[in-house]
């Protein structure tokens, strides 16, 4: 059983019915979409600035979420390139009436730091 991140999350929201699919779960791109977010701000704060979602490896639904859960995401950077980075995001989910969490999905995603004309851009890891 994976342990939960002792790190603050990036994004903590909770599921609403808007974001279900007809069987009244929450729909799969939308915990994905909440990834991607929290991904992109960890990717804006290493590369200091812009910078673009290029590859998402290894998703894994595991468990579903339900409407009223709280949803904790957990982004941690595994390796920087020259222009990219791969950061490791996590999704955890609580019943808003319990205490214990359940991890619910991962994927690392792949970004690429961009400059004003879109075009990749060194990261500065130096400063």
């Amino acid at each position: 059983m994976p342990k939960q991140p002792q790190h603050k999350p990036v994004i903590r929201t909770i599921a609403m019915p808007a974001d279900t699919n007809p069987a009244g779960d929450i729909f799969g791109g939308w915990l994905m979409g909440q990834m991607d977010l929290a991904a992109g701000n960890t990717a804006a704060r290493v590369a200091r600035g812009r910078a673009a979602t290029i590859a998402v490896d290894g998703m894994s639904f595991l468990k579903p979420v339900k409407v009223g859960d709280e949803v904790s995401i957990y982004a941690t950077l595994q390796s920087t390139g020259r222009t990219s980075m791969k950061i490791f995001v996590e999704a955890w989910r609580r019943d808003r009436y319990e205490f214990e969490t359940e991890q619910v999905t991962h994927a690392t995603f792949t970004f690429v730091a961009i400059d004003e004309h879109r075009r990749p851009r060194p990261l500065d890891l130096a400063s």
